[in-house]
Formats: structure tokens, C-alpha cells, sequence
């Protein structure tokens, strides 16, 4: 489990991928994203774009991405 704390309001879906590292590319991270292997809050989410808030919960390779405010 990681903890991510948000410096802004939200982060974009494909955006927390690659700054985790759980993507190489921004590119990558939209490609994982529209073949259905990443869920947000327990549902595929297959918005690139999908706005990440705190509280939420994203699950993409194994890993679980905790969302909090600062």
C-alpha cells in the first residue's frame, strides 16, 4: 500500500501513474488505463483523464495507492 498526498485539489488518472512510477510514460499510463487494468474505488476505470481526489482509492500492478489531502 502506498500513501499519495495530493498538493492540489486533484491529480489526473494517467497523471498519478507516471508519477508513481507505475507507468514509464504519461503514453504508457493512458494505455494500461484504456485496457482496463486500473480501478479506482474498486470499479475499471477507463478514464484517462478521471479527476483523483483524496479519499480515493486507485489499484493498478499489484500495488494500492491510497489518496490523501495535505
Amino acid at each position: 500500500m502506498i500513501e499519495v498526498t495530493l498538493t492540489k485539489e486533484f491529480i489526473e488518472l494517467y497523471a498519478l501513474l507516471k508519477l508513481e512510477s507505475l507507468a514509464a510514460s504519461g503514453g504508457e499510463a493512458k494505455f494500461f488505463i484504456a485496457e482496463g487494468n486500473v480501478r479506482v474505488n474498486g470499479v475499471v476505470e477507463t478514464r484517462k483523464r478521471k479527476k483523483i481526489i483524496a479519499g480515493d482509492t486507485v489499484e493498478f500492478a499489484g500495488e494500492t495507492l491510497i489518496i490523501k489531502a495535505e
